[in-house]
């Protein structure tokens, strides 16, 4: 990783993730993020998602371009950040998981 890189994510505004961790439902979240996002950068973090899911789940490139329209190179992105990221995904998919039993 190059020094911007790691210098610009510690200036990253960490009072924004607090406002969101004080949301108590998910009506609250999806109003948060409709005043924050345009109705495009919504629509793409929720297809990235999806994409994720999916691809945790075990699905071919082939079949979740069919169920979810991203585009191959998306799900490569998404496919990499599952791989090579930060681990945030696998953090929620585990929360979520144990949130269902």
């Amino acid at each position: 990783m190059n020094k911007n890189l790691k210098n610009s994510k510690k200036d990253r505004n960490t009072e924004m993730y607090e406002a969101i961790l004080t949301l108590e439902t998910v009506e609250e979240c999806m109003r948060f993020f409709d005043d924050l996002c345009s109705v495009t950068e919504l629509r793409a973090m929720e297809q990235r998602y999806q994409v994720a899911v999916l691809l945790n789940q075990g699905h071919i490139y082939n079949s979740i371009l069919e169920q979810t329209g991203a585009s191959s190179a998306t799900i490569s992105r998404v496919n990499r950040s599952l791989m090579y990221g930060a681990d945030g995904y696998d953090i929620a998919f585990k929360r979520l998981a144990e949130k269902k039993k």
